[in-house]
């Protein structure tokens, strides 16, 4: 009895790929292969609005499949990448990108992981430096003889 190995391999390797595709309907691709390639590009960078963690290349929702089609047609009249990029962040705003974009109203979003670190380290910096600073007097004579009366009178 063969194993079919390589026949069960094939499959599942099919069903992983057609799972991305089958969210793009044959009646969205455009007829120029060079323009649909950019449009798969390009959809692969949207978010979904409705699913959230996927892009809109991937997402089966209604939605996803409306800015499939406002992306194309812009692909159409000629618009470049970064205007159909624009065109779309303009109407849904910067959440529609998967990879937001670096800019000041953003900046803090992205340097807070470094502030936050840079302010744990001089924390950690300047409490170890206290610390060392704060060394114990030692004690006096009358001290160390009312601490020796203190110690005789316990035991």
């Amino acid at each position: 009895m063969k194993t079919k190995l390589p026949a069960v391999a094939a499959f599942l390797v099919a069903t992983f790929v057609a799972g991305a595709a089958l969210a793009v309907k044959p009646s969205e691709m455009l007829a120029d292969p060079a323009l649909e390639a950019r449009a798969r590009l390009l959809s692969e960078e949207l978010r979904c609005m409705v699913c959230q963690n996927q892009s809109i290349d991937e997402s089966d929702a209604e939605l996803a499949a409306d800015l499939r089609v406002l992306l194309r047609e812009r692909l159409l009249t000629g618009d470049s990448d970064e205007q159909v990029m624009d065109y779309i962040v303009s109407r849904y705003g910067e959440f529609v990108l998967l990879k937001p974009r670096f800019n000041l109203r953003n900046a803090l979003l992205w340097g807070a992981p470094v502030l936050i670190l840079l302010g744990g380290a001089a924390f950690v910096f300047t409490s170890a430096r206290s610390r060392r600073r704060q060394e114990t007097a030692a004690l006096t004579k009358e001290e160390r003889d009312a601490l020796d009366a203190i110690l005789r009178k316990d035991s």
